[in-house]
């Protein structure tokens, strides 16, 4: 089950990271969006997918976890496919919203299955981080090959043949994925969708390092999605070259960063599985204020692509691993995918919030401004992460 599930987390970033590079690049390029409209499209996206989270996540906790992902792979390639047929804005974020609810039924529910199925609480963490750095090399890969693909064809053909291809690893899911270590609800399912619900409130009130781990999540998600949005704009306002195909430099600054990240967490897995993840995450921070900084008063696009491998190869893998870990270990079986759709819960509120916001910067002020306010949300989190009283409970 372990390898049937590694293998299926490569696939899937294969085609997601891949899609959406070239995605990154037609929405600039193709469709003429502007940066305002690029962080809004994730606002309201992440507003969508708020209001699914936890429904998904109860789904999940009482009927099936494999068969939630199975929706969530067949919807998602279905807002893939859709976006290489449209360009205008309204179309656009038609197209991205029915991708941020079809990954409400994903969240939660494929650490939950893989906890559960594999029922060893000692190799868990190992196990996740082994996926963790699967979806890495995946998304190298993805950017290799979706990224070849588009220069040798078009934009266009190659969203469209991405969506396609993660619609088709339904059907992979459906036939390799077992379920033998889950019991759901037979009768009185929304009642028990209730129970289930309120449970997973109880649990997370009463865990002050779960709490702490959402605070942060809320901070660094909402600066992460924000300035990933602006990034290419950014790039390209730089001086970034246009021959060959801006592609070619998209695909190459994400493998760079891909492959660093496979290498930090590589190094840091033992560390996440002890007692150093709160300083990893303090110093992922510390890190994240520096790249933010740097990528908007970059004078060159030199510079701004160090930032964006700084971003992409530290950061975020860091962040988004340990907060997995974390609450993936002080949560139960009955509400595991609920507890970590609270968790995406986190991550939506901060891309709304914090996007609106940074937003409304990018929009009435300047880009690099807007950068700023995304390394202040860094710093903050890395107070928050090494304040003794708060950080004692980890």
């Amino acid at each position: 089950m372990v390898a049937t599930f590694v293998r299926w987390t490569w696939m899937r970033a294969v085609l997601h990271n891949g899609w959406w590079l070239v995605t990154s690049v037609y929405l600039v390029v193709d469709a003429g969006l502007s940066p305002a409209e690029l962080v809004l499209i994730g606002s309201v996206q992440s507003a969508f997918a708020l209001v699914f989270e936890i429904p998904a996540g109860v789904v999940a906790d009482t009927i099936s976890r494999k068969w939630s992902l199975v929706i969530s792979q067949l919807l998602m390639g279905t807002a893939m496919l859709a976006t290489g047929l449209v360009t205008s804005f309204p179309a656009i974020l038609a197209t991205q919203v029915l991708w941020g609810i079809s990954w409400t039924f994903a969240s939660g529910s494929d650490v939950a299955l893989i906890t559960d199925e594999l029922d060893d609480p000692a190799s868990i963490n190992l196990v996740l981080a082994r996926a963790a750095r699967a979806q890495l090399t995946g998304a190298a890969t993805g950017l290799v090959v979706l990224g070849l693909l588009a220069w040798s064809t078009r934009r266009d053909v190659t969203i469209v043949i991405a969506g396609i291809a993660m619609a088709a690893l339904a059907g992979y899911l459906a036939l390799r994925f077992t379920e033998d270590n889950f019991v759901p609800t037979r009768s009185r399912r929304w009642a028990a969708s209730w129970s289930t619900f309120v449970r997973g409130v109880t649990l997370v009130r009463r865990s002050r390092a779960i709490l702490l781990i959402f605070a942060a999540t809320f901070l660094v998600n909402g600066a992460s999605d924000a300035a990933g949005r602006l990034t290419q704009k950014q790039l390209f306002d730089l001086g970034l070259p246009t021959a060959p195909d801006p592609i070619v430099w998209f695909t190459a600054l994400g493998v760079i960063g891909l492959v660093l990240g496979a290498v930090v967490l590589r190094l840091a897995t033992r560390r996440i599985n002890g007692d150093h993840a709160r300083t990893d995450y303090a110093l992922a921070a510390v890190v994240g204020v520096l790249g933010m900084l740097l990528l908007g008063f970059a004078r060159n696009a030199v510079v701004g692509a160090i930032a964006v491998v700084l971003l992409n190869g530290i950061v975020t893998p860091l962040t988004r691993v340990i907060s997995t870990i974390w609450v993936n270990a002080r949560t139960s079986a009955d509400v595991r995918a609920t507890t970590h759709s609270f968790l995406a819960q986190l991550e939506y509120l901060g891309e709304i919030t914090c996007g609106l916001a940074i937003s409304t910067l990018a929009a009435v002020g300047t880009v690099p401004l807007a950068f700023s306010a995304c390394a202040l949300l860094f710093a903050v989190t890395a107070v928050l992460m090494r304040r003794r009283r708060l950080t004692t409970c980890l």
